[in-house]
């Protein structure tokens, strides 16, 4: 397997019990990621959160379990604190962005289950 196929294999996470929700530890690896939603043009929803963050923690669960019910979309969750480089411009948290075919289409900012629910039904 060349370097490319290696970087898009490390992007790529088991699923988990908790739902398909892949997690970014470090910054390569959300950077891995990014090269995945955009070389294979993937609906994709990344999670931009904080192990501080009283919404972000309240919204995790439910972002696990929405994983399960839209299944053509990837999930990516990523703490800020673990990908500082890859997520220095990302101001509130939590933070939703939305990819299609590679670019990034919309963000959330904040919680709310159905919101939540709405934007990802809207992006499937």
């Amino acid at each position: 397997m060349g370097e490319e196929g290696e970087k898009a294999e490390r992007g790529k996470l088991p699923v988990n019990e908790q739902g398909n929700v892949t997690t970014a530890t470090r910054d390569e690896n959300l950077k891995d990621i990014f090269h995945s939603i955009r070389m294979e043009k993937t609906p994709a929803v990344i999670n931009y959160g904080a192990s501080w963050c009283r919404v972000c923690n309240q919204i995790l669960p439910s972002f696990h379990e929405l994983s399960k019910k839209f299944p053509k979309l990837s999930f990516v969750y990523a703490d800020i604190d673990e990908c500082p480089e890859t997520t220095q411009n990302i101001r509130y948290t939590p933070t939703f962005h939305f990819y299609r075919d590679g670019e990034r289409v919309d963000e959330m900012f904040g919680g709310g289950e159905e919101r939540l629910h709405d934007r990802l039904w809207l992006h499937s």
